[in-house]
């Protein structure tokens, strides 16, 4: 479980410097800007509210996660 939980920590930590890097190039446009903007993401604005809820985004990463975690685990 150990190396399991130090194997998730490097790639989320590969994954944050990615996108750090990807944000300072020039005309990368932030790299996954459209992430958290897709069709089927709520948004909601009111005068004193606002609502935001990812759901197509969190399904996409969910469904990423599990195939990169099922492609990792497999012997």
């Amino acid at each position: 479980m150990g190396k399991v939980l130090m194997l998730v920590g490097g790639v989320l930590l590969l994954v944050g410097v990615l996108l750090v890097l990807l944000e300072r190039l020039p005309g990368a446009g932030g790299g996954f800007g459209w992430l958290g903007k897709l069709p089927g993401d709520i948004v909601i604005k009111r005068e004193h509210f606002s609502l935001y809820l990812p759901v197509t985004t969190s399904i996409l990463i969910s469904v990423v996660l599990s195939l990169l975690l099922y492609l990792l685990m497999r012997r």
